[in-house]
């Protein structure tokens, strides 16, 4: 009788065993596995192995500190090709405020210069600046060390065409927008693209946000410059090591926080709202 039950016993252990190994994670999934619908679902498994992830799996935003407070954010200068209009605060440091071409009829919000340059209307504010910038240069470190990606190379850097759901997408080559893409999620679900080379977007191209995804959450982290095409539109919050280039009728629900320069023409930024607001601008007095 001993042995009669313990045959079956074994027999059930090994059925489990083999069902979990059945279970594994299809590993092309890392490299963006498609479904019939041409949407990208991202892997739980592989979220929650993500070390800047809390528990649960889901992806953290990227912490702007006081650089999420600007619109615009550069360390050598905006220009702009009139007129603009440009709602939220922009600034630059440590390049004089000269380097701000922008009107202030263009900008619904404070621009803040380092210095007495810059248009008639800026707030000088140098300390508030610095601090901006560290923040902004903090905060592209952070996205780019995000490990454990999602999606690697994902369209071999076209994603033209896609439907995105959230997750940490990694870019080692250049990445290109030459169709309309929709970003699918909740509004506390988190985008966060990490792209080795530049960004390209083409002209009248969309990014589109289903299904509650805020543009607050998005994140695009580019080591090379970033160009959005004549009337397209943009969706999130550029990190940009390099230049972000704006060409005429481009708009962006987002912000622009450039290690080097912006230059707009004849372009609509607006920043993406937030879980809070504040009615006191800082500098003003």
């Amino acid at each position: 009788m001993k042995i009669k039950n313990v045959i079956p016993f074994s027999a059930l252990f090994m059925v489990g065993f083999m069902g979990s190994c059945s279970n594994a994670m299809d590993p092309s999934l890392a490299s963006g596995k498609l479904s019939t619908d041409n949407s990208v679902t991202v892997a739980s498994s592989m979220s929650k192995s993500n070390k800047n992830t809390p528990k649960g799996g889901a992806l953290q935003v990227v912490n702007l500190g006081v650089s999420g407070e600007f619109v615009i954010l550069s360390k050598s200068g905006i220009t702009d090709v009139y007129k603009s209009a440009v709602t939220g605060d922009i600034g630059t440091s440590p390049i004089t405020g000269a380097a701000i071409t922008l009107a202030c009829d263009e900008v619904t919000g404070t621009i803040f210069s380092v210095d007495a340059a810059g248009p008639a209307c800026k707030v000088t504010n140098a300390s508030r600046l610095t601090t901006a910038v560290a923040n902004m240069e903090t905060a592209y470190t952070d996205a780019a060390g995000r490990s454990n990606p999602d999606y690697l190379n994902l369209g071999a850097g076209n994603i033209g065409g896609k439907t995105l759901k959230a997750g940490l997408y990694k870019f080692t080559t250049d990445l290109i927008i030459p169709s309309d893409i929709t970003l699918s999620g909740n509004s506390t679900d988190v985008w966060i693209f990490q792209v080795a080379g530049t960004l390209d977007m083409s002209n009248a191209v969309r990014i589109t946000l289903a299904g509650g995804a805020q543009a607050r959450n998005i994140f695009w982290q580019t080591s090379g410059a970033v160009t959005l095409g004549t009337t397209s539109h943009f969706e999130g919050t550029i990190l940009g090591q390099t230049a972000i280039n704006l060409q005429t009728g481009a708009t962006v629900n987002g912000r622009l926080l450039a290690q080097t320069e912006v230059t707009l023409q004849m372009n609509t930024v607006t920043q993406p709202t937030t879980t809070t607001t504040t009615t006191t601008k800082h500098g003003h007095k």
